[in-house]
């Protein structure tokens, strides 16, 4: 069947919708012989005003009327004076607005782009123009064409709009050079670009397997894809085995690159336990900086300890409570110590000592600033104490820039605009990783008194690191452990098995418990069944929540039981596919309105607010963060974007390009639950690898549950968890960098 192609010619009057990763565009085309017409089509890059010719179909939008659908486009240089100056005028030219346009082209008529190209100096014969500003127009000018080029040599690469243009900014015309010699530099200076991408272009260039670059570059994406996995540090036989697997080429030809990479700086290798261990500069510094700071904040101060009982029992007297005596003394070591760490698992009374730390210093007046890894934890310790707390990110003013390279974060408090406190007290210490942990010292200036509370049996933190474990491992700091449960708590079979569990002891599977439950099914069928009927149905009244608070915690990301397979199963049932649910499905999964989600990276830029009922803006910020859930809100297919919610009234928009940040989360594993209560928990225990089936794992998905935890398969396992205390050893040393400092300072 035969299409007839319509060719039409204008200048863009507004860009309408631009999706920056692939470039689909909404744009309204204005010409002398029609109306505005709505084109809609892929181009590489363009700006308002800009002179296109146009070939392809008229269609009826049944929402937005007659729309050109763009197959081919060229970008033309106007030639009527109208379109020159409306180019020149929208914009597309910093510092020429539309009355400035209007002056040139009155001045230079149809030579005003040759002028411009050859002989910008005469820009200066136009009213309001100096030398400065003709040259930065003819600049920006041939800036416009070179941009555009750019994209199009970028594409056939396989590089996105948004990244090409990253890619154009930071290396102007040697970005040919680069890509012709040295792909691989690109994934050490542009965020967005990895070795996999790096390795694709230079593959198409023709650079060899075992090209010096390559091998450099493939050592420095193991130790980030090892930081991925918690790792600060590998041993030089796991780095050489792991970059031989990835690049299939022989050790040999890795082994002789390591040296040049230590005096480059880009590595820093460390013997530990008789073994070399290499680290990224980056984290081997940074380990090493924290120690030293948390040294330098641990100033001992003399305090009478008859006054110290006297002020205590004032109080204790005024708060209308007695206090543990491990919670005493954990008052007792804030009040002496610059660093003080405070561990205890659920129902130990780790928030009572909180609150009583919080009113000794205020009784002193100083000033206190309380933080958290997760808004969730934030908001729960605002809710305990009575006083504000903010998240880490958000107490360190985090800005939508990056730090570096490596698209970690930046904020506004550090060294040179420090936090302004006499009290610093941070809750989930073990959510903190090290980079998180490195951003909060740098600003925090000695004098300050740093209080670090967790529970350090959880799992460790999902980003690199050990930083609570390892701290307190170092021996170097004031350590209270709170170990007594309190009556109230242990009328909760949730906290008694939380700890009988931590402790190694068996725990009662019968059902004569009020919020404890095991149910046996030896199925993995049969278990997700369960499962539904749980949270759909009867778990919700049972603790008087909605079906998407109750949270399934799974082990494992694979397998029959595994977080991919049931959450396409739990939404098939919990979120139904409806007439009145919009949907976008991204390689192979479907997103629905309704749908519960979880951001699965660290997102600083993303840019989120909250509205009011009657639509005004309260609060905007930027930074989304791995493990936060929300629930999709709206998708537009016109604008190709996603909606989703968050805590809070949170709202966040996706483009559908950016979708690869999100997953489904009716189930997410254990590890990603850490900070977050839920109402209730639902674990399906049947079968899985013995180092991932352990206590601690155990622990941690038990004590995600405030009023219900409901296990489902197989006891016999659940009591394998509890004997297993292996697991997987995370390579990590600012104990040890604690423990050197420590000794010099003897």
């Amino acid at each position: 069947m035969n299409i007839d192609l319509e060719t039409v010619e204008g200048y863009v009057e507004k860009i309408v919708y631009r999706n920056v990763e692939n470039g689909y565009t909404v744009l309204s085309l204005s010409s002398e012989d029609s109306e505005e017409l709505t084109c809609v089509g892929t181009f590489s890059f363009i700006n308002e005003g800009e002179y296109l010719k146009l070939t392809g179909t008229l269609v009826a939008h049944a929402v937005y009327g007659e729309q050109l659908k763009v197959e081919k486009y060229e970008v033309k240089e106007p030639t009527d004076l109208v379109s020159m100056e409306r180019y020149l005028g929208s914009g597309a030219i910093k510092g020429v607005g539309a009355a400035l346009a209007t002056r040139i082209v009155r001045h230079f008529k149809e030579d005003t782009f040759r002028v411009i190209e050859d002989e910008p100096e005469r820009l200066e014969e136009v009213k309001g123009i100096s030398a400065r500003i003709a040259r930065e127009i003819a600049i920006q000018f041939e800036e416009k064409r070179e941009l555009r080029s750019a994209m199009i040599f970028l594409q056939q690469y396989g590089i996105s709009l948004n990244l090409g243009v990253k890619i154009y900014k930071h290396y102007g015309q040697r970005m040919y050079e680069i890509l012709k010699n040295n792909p691989y530099k690109l994934s050490e200076d542009i965020s967005g670009v990895g070795f996999r991408i790096a390795d694709e272009i230079a593959r198409k260039v023709g650079i060899g397997s075992d090209s010096d670059f390559r091998v450099k570059a493939g050592m420095l994406h193991v130790l980030q894809e090892a930081a991925n996995q918690g790792h600060i540090y590998l041993t030089e036989e796991m780095l050489y085995q792991r970059t031989v697997e990835l690049l299939g080429i022989e050790k040999e030809n890795v082994e002789h690159h390591l040296m040049d990479m230590v005096l480059d700086k880009q590595v820093v290798v460390k013997k530990i336990d008789e073994e070399n261990c290499v680290y990224s500069s980056y984290y081997y510094y940074a380990e090493l900086n924290c120690a030293k700071m948390l040294m330098d904040l641990n100033i001992s101060s003399e305090y009478s300890e008859k006054q110290f009982q006297k002020r205590m029992a004032y109080l204790e007297k005024e708060m209308n409570m007695e206090l543990e005596d491990m919670q005493r003394e954990a008052v007792y070591q804030a009040v002496k110590h610059g660093v003080l760490l405070i561990t205890g698992g659920p129902g130990t009374g780790k928030t009572t000592t909180i609150n009583a730390i919080i009113r000794y210093f205020e009784e002193e007046e100083l000033t206190i600033l309380l933080a958290a890894p997760t808004g969730r934890a934030a908001k729960r310790m605002s809710e305990t104490t009575g006083y504000e707390a903010q998240t880490i990110h958000r107490l360190l003013e985090l800005s939508g820039g990056m730090e570096d390279e490596n698209s970690r974060s930046r904020f506004e408090r550090n060294q040179e605009n420090p936090l302004e406190a006499d009290v610093i007290i941070v809750d989930e210490m073990s959510m903190v990783d090290l980079h998180l942990m490195y951003s909060l010292l740098k600003a925090v200036v000695v004098g300050t008194r740093l209080i670090l509370v967790g529970d350090v049996n959880q799992l460790p933190s999902v980003g690199p690191g050990n930083v609570l474990k390892d701290i307190i491992n170092s021996s170097c700091f004031s350590v209270v452990r709170l170990s007594k449960i309190f009556r109230q708590a242990a009328e909760s079979d949730i906290i008694v098995n939380a700890h009988k569990i931590n402790a190694g002891e068996k725990i009662a599977l019968d059902n004569k418990s009020k919020d404890f439950f095991m149910l046996q099914r030896d199925d993995a069928n049969r278990i997700i069944n369960v499962i539904i009927q749980l949270v759909r149905d009867k778990l919700p009244g049972y603790v008087d929540a909605k079906s998407n608070d109750i949270q399934v915690l799974t082990p494992m990301r694979k397998g029959e039981l595994g977080v991919e397979r049931l959450n396409k199963i739990l939404q098939e049932y919990l979120n139904p596919r409806t007439k009145d649910k919009k949907e976008k499905e991204v390689q192979g999964r479907i997103f629905r309105e309704g749908d519960k989600v979880m951001q699965i990276k660290n997102n600083y830029q993303l840019e989120w607010e909250i509205k009011s009922k009657y639509g005004y803006t309260q609060d905007s910020g930027t930074g989304v963060f791995n493990g936060d859930c929300g629930i999709i809100s709206e998708i537009n297919t016109y604008a190709e974007q996603i909606t989703v919610e968050y805590e809070e009234g949170k709202k966040v928009e996706y483009p559908f390009s950016g979708l690869d940040e999100l997953e489904h989360a009716y189930a997410i594993t254990i590890h990603k639950s850490q900070g977050s209560e839920y109402p209730a928990v639902v674990m399906p225990i049947l079968t899985g690898p013995r180092m991932l089936f352990n206590r601690n794992l155990l622990y941690t998905a038990v004590t995600r549950a405030k009023k219900c935890v409901v296990i489902v398969g197989s006891d016999k396992m659940v009591e394998n968890m509890i004997a297993n205390v292996n697991e997987q050893k995370r390579c990590s040393s600012l104990d040890r960098r604690l423990v050197e400092l420590h000794e010099l300072s003897d």
